[in-house]
């Protein structure tokens, strides 16, 4: 007799063993004849430009986590609008507290300046006015 750990270890182990024999067999069975067209990288029907190993600015990345993230956020909405009600005014705090803090992250993601496509080119200090800055409010006046 076999516990649940080890009905879920037999099931691991199976699928393990079909995908390899499934894989391997398909190999085996597949004609294999490759061309320049089948080998080149597939871009929505046009022909590829450059390599395909360009680097992607993290930015794109930034904003689909902080839409992801807001998103999911907004869908837990709308549960609570349908069923605020039954639980009288502690659920109508909770729902208020939840968008409170969700405003704060939007507005932190806001200030933060992770909304904007272009961010502005961040200045490095000088190292003059990093050791002298008294210098530099009499150079100013």
């Amino acid at each position: 007799m076999l516990t649940e750990f080890g009905k879920i270890l037999i099931f691991i182990i199976f699928a393990i063993v079909f995908v390899t024999i499934t894989l391997f067999l398909y190999k085996l069975i597949r004609p294999n004849r490759p061309t320049h067209e089948k080998q080149m990288v597939y871009e929505c029907g046009e022909n590829p430009e450059g390599s395909p190993w360009v680097k992607f600015n993290i930015r794109f990345y930034v904003v689909a986590l902080i839409f992801l993230i807001f998103d999911v956020e907004v869908v837990l909405l709308f549960p609570w609008a349908l069923t605020y009600k039954e639980f009288g005014v502690y659920g109508f705090i909770v729902g208020l507290i939840f968008l409170i803090v969700l405003g704060l992250g939007m507005a932190y993601e806001w200030r933060k300046g992770d909304l904007e496509w272009a961010r502005p080119e961040p200045k490095p200090p000088k190292l003059d006015e990093i050791l002298n800055p008294k210098t530099e409010i009499q150079n100013s006046n």
